[in-house]
């Protein structure tokens, strides 16, 4: 065969093969969506089913839209573009993506007001409940929970402050006063540990979340006993507020409905400049056998594609 036979006959099974590609594989490959070779399919094993946190990518860096962020993290091979409002869930369906946890639906900073205090109950159980309704319809399997900031009046740092007892008295009463609504719609409430320690900056840190100690939330959770109420496992907070993270993934397992990643210090990049070893993390979590969703949520402090890129390689373990 002639080298210009085998040239035509190598584009026409290119062209071939392009037209019979799903539309999804095709927003894979498109130039447009993928800068480079290297950011394709960083999914290898897949045994660590990952997810890319929309607020991290659309506030910060490159900012991403919603469509941009679910063609790169289609892209990779990541399953869930997560806390994403309702109004771009039908582009994450469109993608063949899903939301692995949504927001509570509370306005402003939704971590000050939560479950721990008594004059919030009503909102705040009743936004937790519409955003039930509007998982469960979408077929999307967690919303975010939060204890809460210890003082009073959640905006008021001199009203006072709710002790511990009270904060996980008041957080047992309002989630068991859901759970049942939960359990019936099979969407799971995950009640998220913060850190208390990092002022430095909005999303790095929440001095005055009564929440702050992921043991603290665990017994919470202990209380409930229902199988809808778990834990949001972020790894960034536990290592600055309790470290020690491998042994309490152990300790907490049978409660964990979620993970988040960011590296410490500073919540950038799962990178060789922060202290946290996320492969045995990973590795760990496929020990305990988690079965839910990792969300990269990262504050990237450089190209955000290839941050991202870094970290989906990091804990795509084998």
């Amino acid at each position: 065969m002639s080298k210009p036979d085998l040239d035509r006959r190598t584009l026409l099974q290119g062209a071939v093969g392009t037209a019979m590609m799903s539309p999804l594989v095709a927003a894979a490959i498109d130039r447009k969506t993928v800068v480079n070779e290297k950011s394709r399919q960083a999914v290898v094993h897949g045994k660590i089913k990952q997810s890319v946190v929309y607020w991290c990518f659309s506030s910060t860096g490159d900012k991403w839209d919603i469509d941009t962020t679910c063609k790169h993290a289609l892209a990779l091979g990541l399953k869930s573009v997560e806390l994403a409002g309702p109004e771009h869930w039908p582009t994450i369906k469109k993608h063949g993506l899903i939301c692995a946890i949504a927001g509570n639906g509370m306005p402003g900073p939704s971590f000050a007001k939560g479950f721990n205090n008594k004059r919030y109950h009503d909102e705040v159980i009743t936004r937790t409940k519409k955003a039930i309704d509007l998982c469960a319809d979408a077929g999307f399997p967690s919303v975010i929970a939060f204890t809460g900031y210890k003082w009073k009046d959640a905006d008021d740092v001199k009203s006072g402050e709710l002790t511990l007892d009270e904060g996980a008295k008041n957080c047992i009463k309002g989630l068991k006063d859901i759970a049942i609504y939960a359990e019936q719609k099979k969407v799971t409430i995950c009640l998220e540990h913060l850190n208390s320690r990092d002022g430095s900056h909005p999303m790095k840190g929440h001095p005055g979340y009564q929440g702050d100690d992921v043991d603290y939330c665990a017994s919470i959770l202990n209380a409930v006993g229902s199988p809808r109420v778990k834990l949001l496992f972020d790894i960034y907070h536990v290592q600055i507020m309790n470290g020690d993270v491998i042994r309490r993934l152990e300790q907490h397992k049978d409660l964990i409905g979620h993970i988040h990643t960011a590296g410490n210090p500073g919540r950038g990049e799962l990178d060789d400049n922060q202290e946290i070893n996320f492969p045995p993390i990973m590795r760990k979590l496929l020990d305990i056998k988690y079965e839910g969703y990792v969300g990269q949520e990262f504050i990237p402090t450089r190209n955000a594609l290839a941050g991202l890129t870094e970290a989906v390689k990091l804990c795509d373990v084998g």
